[in-house]
C-alpha cells in the first residue's frame, strides 16, 4: 500500500522507520519529513499542511491507501475529518474525538463520568481565578497545575508549596502558555511510576503496543523544568502483564465505549498516561496520537507489520494477527537535545558523527529537530535534535549502546540526560 506520513519529528520518523520494514508497504511518502527520513520515504513538498485540499489532491494523484497523521495539531484542527470525507484511509482521530488531548478538563470530565481511574480535580477559567486559588488552599501537597490546552507537553506544572501553586495559577492565566493557559486543570497528586501506553484501535477494537516509560524531566533524577521528553525505554517492566490487563479493562475499553456513545469513536493511536502505584493504573492524561520520545523505542521493539495494522484500523477492521509480538529486547532511546531546552535555545549547529552512529546496528538515530542545508550538511533546527535508541536482548545492554553510539555524535551545545533507563534497571532488579 501507499502510505502518506504527516509529520517531521522523532516520532514521524519512528513511525517511518516501522513502515520501511512493513511487508505491506508500496511507496512511503512523507511531508514535511526530516533529514533523517530521505533513505527510506519520498519527501513531499509540494502540499500545504494549512489546506486541506492539496493533501487530498496528493492522496488522489499518487494513489495514497493510507495517511498516518503524527503530530495532535492537525487531528485538532480536523484533518482526520476533511480526508474521511473524501474517503480517504486516515489513521488518527476526528476533531471531536481529538479532544481527549486538547483540553484536559474535556478528558477529565469523560473520565470522571465513565468511572476511569484518574486524580481527583476541578476546573477553573481566568474569571475565576480567586475561586482556583482559595481551591489549592484546600488541597494537599504537591499539587498539579495543568493548562486545559495543547502546550507542546510542557503544560504542567507541579507545585511543592501552596506558594508555588498560587504562582503556576497567576502565571499560566497571565499567559505563559498561551491560548492553552485559558482555563486550568488543577489535580491530586498521584503517587506512583509513570508508564505510557499505545492502544491503536479501529474504535471498537483495540491491539496495545509495549508500554513504555518516559523522562519528562529535563535534568537527570527527575529535576529541573518539564520537557517535551527527554528519552524513553520500552518494554517498560512497572507495567506487568496484571497491570497491561488492568488497562485494557478499566481504562482502555471503557474510554472508547464513552467517546462512542458521545458520538465521536475514537481511531487512531490512543495515548494513555499512567501512573502505577502498587500495582494500581490510574491515568494521568490521554492523548490523541503516538507519544514523543516513546514512540522510538516502542516501535524499535515491535514484531509484525505495522502499515498493515494502522491502515486495518483506519478501516474499521482492526487486525490483531499484524502484529506478531509486543517486543523483542528492549529499545533505549536517549534524547539529544539543544543546551537551554526547554527554555531559549540556539540553532543552526552543524551536527557532526552521524555517519559513524549510523553503522552501529545496534542502534537506530532518530531524527527530530535537524535541517538539510544545501550542501548536506545536517545542522540541529530544534530543541530536542536526535533520538539515540539503542537495542539490546536486555534493558542494560539496550541502555549501553544507546550511551556508547551518542559519543559518536557532537554539536556546540550538546545536551542530554545520563539517567535514560535506569529506573527500568531498578525494577528489573530490585
Amino acid at each position: 500500500m501507499n502510505i502518506l506520513l504527516i509529520g517531521s519529528g522523532g516520532r514521524e520518523h519512528a513511525l517511518a522507520f516501522g513502515f520501511h520494514a512493513s511487508p505491506s508497504l508500496g511507496t512511503l511518502f512523507a511531508f514535511p519529513g526530516n533529514p533523517g527520513m530521505k533513505n527510506i520515504a519520498t519527501i513531499v513538498d509540494s502540499i500545504s499542511l494549512n489546506d486541506s485540499g492539496t493533501i487530498i489532491a496528493f492522496c488522489k494523484q499518487h494513489a495514497i491507501d493510507l495517511v498516518v497523521v503524527g503530530p495532535e495539531a492537525p487531528l485538532v484542527k480536523g484533518l482526520a475529518d476533511d480526508l474521511r470525507k473524501y474517503g480517504i484511509a486516515v489513521f488518527g482521530p476526528s476533531a471531536k474525538a481529538a479532544r481527549i488531548e486538547s483540553s484536559k478538563g474535556f478528558s477529565k470530565d469523560l473520565m470522571k463520568s465513565h468511572g476511569i481511574p484518574t486524580a481527583g480535580y476541578e476546573r477553573f477559567t481566568k474569571e475565576f481565578a480567586h475561586e482556583a486559588h482559595a481551591y489549592v488552599n484546600e488541597r494537599p501537597l504537591p499539587i498539579v497545575v495543568k493548562a486545559d490546552g495543547l502546550a507542546a507537553g510542557k503544560g504542567v506544572i507541579i507545585a511543592e508549596t501552596h506558594h508555588e501553586a498560587h504562582e503556576a495559577i497567576d502565571e499560566i492565566f497571565a499567559g505563559l502558555f498561551a491560548e492553552a493557559g485559558s482555563s486550568i486543570v488543577i489535580e491530586d497528586f498521584l503517587k506512583g511510576e509513570e508508564a505510557s501506553v499505545f492502544a491503536i484501535t479501529d474504535g471498537n477494537e483495540v491491539v496495545l503496543l509495549a508500554p513504555a516509560q518516559d523522562h519528562k524531566r529535563a535534568k537527570d533524577g527527575d529535576l529541573g523544568k518539564n520537557t517535551g521528553g527527554m528519552g524513553a525505554y520500552a518494554p517498560a517492566p512497572i507495567v506487568t502483564d496484571e497491570v497491561m490487563q488492568r488497562v485494557h479493562d478499566e481504562i482502555v475499553m471503557p474510554m472508547l465505549a464513552a467517546m462512542r456513545e458521545q458520538g465521536f469513536p475514537f481511531v487512531g493511536c490512543l495515548f494513555v498516561g499512567l501512573m502505577i502505584d502498587a500495582g494500581k493504573p490510574s491515568v494521568v492524561e490521554f492523548n490523541c496520537r503516538f507519544g514523543d520520545p516513546e514512540t522510538q523505542a516502542v516501535l524499535s521493539v515491535f514484531q509484525g507489520d505495522l502499515a498493515k495494522l494502522l491502515h486495518s484500523a483506519a478501516i474499521g477492521a482492526l487486525d490483531h494477527s499484524a502484529m506478531q509480538s509486543r517486543s523483542k529486547g528492549f529499545a533505549c532511546n536517549v534524547v539529544m537535545a539543544s543546551g537551554g531546552y526547554p527554555d531559549d535555545y540556539e540553532t543552526g549547529h552543524v551536527i557532526l558523527g552521524l555517519d559513524k552512529a549510523n553503522e552501529d546496528p545496534n542502534v537506530h538515530v532518530f531524527h527530530a529537530g535537524t535541517k538539510s542545508l544545501p550542501d548536506g550538511t545536517i545542522v540541529t533546527a530544534g530543541g530536542r535534535v536526535l533520538g539515540i535508541c539503542g537495542l539490546g536482548e536486555q534493558l542494560a545492554d539496550a541502555i549501553h549502546h544507546a550511551y556508547t553510539c551518542l559519543e559518536h555524535i557532537h554539536y556546540h551545545h550538546r545536551y542530554y540526560r545520563t539517567d535514560i533507563g535506569k529506573k527500568g534497571l531498578n525494577v528489573t532488579n530490585p
